[in-house]
């Protein structure tokens, strides 16, 4: 079974650490994202999240959203699954919504990559 909880390094070089997973689920933690580099100087922001418990010997789903409001106005969502290969290794993948605000209704069309 994977472990949520810890430290996590993606392919763009942004770490996430997540404290314990409570026994409902709920979780929460720190992003520091490599992608939004301002000068040489990172930005961390807090997430909070949801582990769906998985069945007896399946994988866990989850779902996450990280406030990037240190540094911009927007929000985004990731939801995912972990794995465990035949080694031990844990793999988390991912899909994310980012939505930037914008000044108008007319403009929602850019908001959301």
């Amino acid at each position: 079974q994977c472990q949520l909880s810890g430290l996590w390094r993606n392919e763009q070089d942004s770490l996430m650490e997540i404290s314990a997973v409570g026994s409902d689920g709920d979780f929460q933690g720190k992003y520091l994202t490599r992608v939004t580099l301002a000068g040489s100087c990172a930005h961390t922001s807090l997430l909070k999240g949801a582990q769906q418990q998985p069945a007896e010997g399946g994988s866990s789903t989850f779902g996450f959203t990280v406030r990037w409001d240190k540094f911009s106005n927007a929000t985004t969502v990731f939801v995912g699954q972990c794995f465990v290969d035949v080694g031990g290794k844990e793999t988390l993948t991912t899909t994310w919504l980012l939505r930037e605000a914008v000044a108008s209704l007319e403009e929602d069309w850019k908001a959301t990559r």
